[in-house]
């Protein structure tokens, strides 16, 4: 009987360590896409501020 109980035991401690490695691999996985997501709209957001600067350059008199 005392090696079923550890048989369990070990069993339960194993689905945890499991548990912990899935969390730890769907963390990484949300990580990654948001980091992609930022590089994408930073991308983005530079190439708009950008486009604003030219046109304030062009509609600025020189000197002012």
């Amino acid at each position: 009987m005392i090696n079923l109980k550890q048989a369990v035991a070990e069993f339960i401690r194993e689905e945890e360590g499991l548990t912990v490695v899935e969390y730890a691999i769907a963390g990484g996985l949300i990580g990654l896409a948001v980091i992609t997501a930022f590089q994408a709209l930073g991308g983005t957001v530079a190439s708009i501020i950008q486009a604003i600067n030219d046109l304030l350059a062009e509609n600025i008199p020189a000197g002012e």
